[in-house]
């Protein structure tokens, strides 16, 4: 059985059995040979998902912590059964340099999101990218222009698209008008994730090459907390986020997977107005530079959705303290990570539910992996099988990259709202704000030398 003959049949069966099978029997295929850039939380927790549905070999890792990426090469070696450790790199170029990768997975922090996945595409391979896919609009774009140029599949790691309790909320209460007209939903996080600490500037490790993680970022002083254990070595996964120098803050972190998701569920394109207030009003103390409070409107042509963020106080649904509101004339869906509940308009027992969908009878590492969020665990394992199935037809993927562009510029847009005390108003078609020149400039971060943005590339 050729590659291409495995593919569009083990695709086709995995989405007709949704609770497993993902395996076709007879002759061993081909592997998928996949280089993975970041190997913390999130780039093994994925990568550990597609060794679940899919023959691969990993070919090479690439990380500038050397601790990390050393684990990383052990776990994965061991949980893919593989004969060899795949190769090691500490730069995305040396990886790519090879262009023996079919698939980049770039799970690295959001300022290192737009270089190393366009360059993938230009080495030959498919990409599978983290939300948001850039901290500046302009970057998205030059992602989305570049994913066209070259003719590659680029799947946005916005998994609620293929959250299967979700898609089943689409299905049963969307498409079948339970909501009747919608014209208004909420998306909130009320969780308490911004960092209140105050670390000190200290030495860099030696293992860690904090000049190559910052790239083309702002050199802020190192103050990453380090721990005396090397699992808690990981100055990437929290700590960064603190930060607007390498992110958007919790707007551009957990908003953009429930504005992706409504957007996905309501068929909604790009918004036409964006605005923002809040800051940091509570939590003066802490180091961290992102919103502590925040609000946003993003105006759509048949509705609005706001969305409210607050990383102190209490939930006011504890039920769903990340998720979205949908309010129709006919009904209301509520939907989370975990669940679903549609109420009719005027009863408070709700009528079609859902939950999030475990499968871990079948795949039994489910139960035991460090850090796995387990109710993701279902939603990252159709993300690939629905990528996979792209790259055989050389289609669009659920979350392309034109919609992850959508969702994390109008994310980058609210942030720039609130930063300039206005609405912004959009036009994606020219990518401008109209009317306003100051805005419009801000699309573009600059970029540390010698890195070179990708909008400024001839």
């Amino acid at each position: 059985m050729d590659r291409r003959h495995f593919l569009r049949t083990s695709s086709a069966a995995a989405l007709a059995a949704p609770a497993g099978g993902y395996f076709v029997a007879g002759a061993e295929p081909k592997p998928l040979r996949v280089g993975l850039v970041g190997t913390g939380w999130d780039g093994k927790c994925s990568l550990f998902r597609l060794l679940q549905v899919a023959p691969v070999e990993v070919v090479a890792l690439c990380d500038v912590d050397k601790k990390m990426l050393a684990e990383a090469a052990d776990l994965i070696t061991a949980r893919a059964k593989a004969p060899k450790k795949p190769r090691l790199h500490a730069d995305y170029r040396e990886l790519l340099k090879e262009k023996d990768c079919d698939v980049v997975m770039v799970e690295t922090p959001d300022h290192w999101h737009a270089l190393p996945a366009i360059a993938a595409m230009e080495a030959g391979a498919d990409v599978w990218v983290q939300k948001p896919v850039s901290v500046d609009v302009l970057e998205g774009k030059a992602m989305l222009d570049a994913a066209r140029k070259h003719k590659k599949v680029v799947q946005v790691v916005t998994q609620r698209r293929s959250t299967p309790h979700l898609a089943d909320a689409k299905e049963k209460v969307i498409k079948e008008g339970k909501l009747g007209t919608v014209g208004h939903v909420e998306i909130c996080c009320y969780y308490h994730m911004r960092s209140g600490d105050k670390p000190p500037v200290t030495k860099v490790p030696e293992f860690f090459d904090y000049e190559m993680w910052t790239g083309p970022a702002p050199l802020r002083e190192y103050d990453a907390p380090f721990y005396k254990d090397l699992d808690a070595n990981l100055p990437h996964r929290r700590w960064w986020r603190a930060f607007t120098e390498y992110g958007n803050g919790i707007v551009g972190d957990m908003c953009i997977h429930m504005l992706d998701m409504v957007r996905w569920m309501l068929d909604l394109g790009w918004p036409t107005r964006v605005s923002s207030t809040g800051g940091i009003l509570v939590q003066k103390n802490a180091k961290s530079n992102i919103s502590d409070t925040q609000s946003a409107t993003f105006e759509f042509p048949s509705l609005t959705v706001t969305w409210q963020h607050r990383t102190w106080g209490s939930t006011p649904d504890p039920e769903y303290p990340w998720a979205a509101f949908i309010y129709g004339d006919k009904g209301t869906l509520k939907a989370s990570v975990n669940k679903y509940e549609f109420f009719p308009q005027g009863s408070n027992r709700p009528t079609v539910t859902g939950t999030a969908l475990f499968e871990e009878d079948k795949f039994p590492e489910d139960k035991t992996e460090k850090d796995l969020e387990r109710h993701v665990a279902s939603a990252l394992r159709r993300h690939w099988q629905d990528f996979l199935k792209a790259r055989e037809s050389r289609g669009k993927p659920v979350a392309d990259i034109e919609q992850g562009h959508i969702s994390s510029a109008s994310c980058i847009l609210a942030n720039l709202s609130q930063q300039l005390g206005r609405s912004i108003t959009w036009n994606p078609e020219k990518h401008v704000c109209v009317g306003d020149d100051e805005a419009t400039k801000l699309l573009k971060r600059p970029y540390r030398a010698p890195w070179k943005h990708p909008a400024d590339a001839v």
